[in-house]
């Protein structure tokens, strides 16, 4: 009896996935090197979600996407229920981040929640922090760049 086409793939990908799980998981005992303690290390030291800085950054970045990808002059003019969702949710040897969740007002005063994190060397070349942002309601692209309802901005 001869295995047919999708048998024989099905065989093969389970072995080979087999073969890579154990570069995939992620052993109970194997050692964790902080991100601090690395060759090019980082130093974990970046603003809080409130930090006016942050908010600046969040700020200008969303307006310069609305204007230049949707034409639009909508603006965020306020903030209110600034609150950390987690820091480092993913462990000590992963880029320091730190998630964060607002309500921001925009310039129609419509008050939309925007789910952002803030990252070690994202900014200028890698040479300091930088934020990413989603704000709800407005994730326009049509890919959906960070899925359905902020999802992918969240740990």
């Amino acid at each position: 009896m001869r295995p047919n086409r999708l048998s024989v793939a099905l065989g093969l990908g389970l072995t080979v996935l087999g073969a890579l799980q154990p570069a995939l998981a992620r052993s109970a005992r194997e050692e964790i090197e902080p991100a601090e303690e690395r060759t090019f290390p980082y130093d974990a030291d970046i603003p809080g979600c409130q930090d006016a800085g942050v908010l600046e950054k969040i700020s200008s970045q969303f307006a310069e996407k609305e204007a230049k990808f949707w034409n639009s002059s909508l603006t965020i003019v306020a903030y209110d229920r600034i609150e950390r969702t987690a820091w480092r949710p993913w462990g000590l040897d992963f880029v320091p981040r730190r998630f964060c969740s607002a309500t921001a007002t925009t310039s129609d005063g419509v008050r939309r929640k925007i789910d952002y994190s803030v990252r070690e060397s994202l900014g200028m070349i890698g040479s300091s922090w930088g934020v990413e942002l989603c704000v709800h309601g407005l994730d326009r692209d049509l890919s959906y760049a960070y899925a359905t309802a902020c999802r992918m901005a969240r740990p």
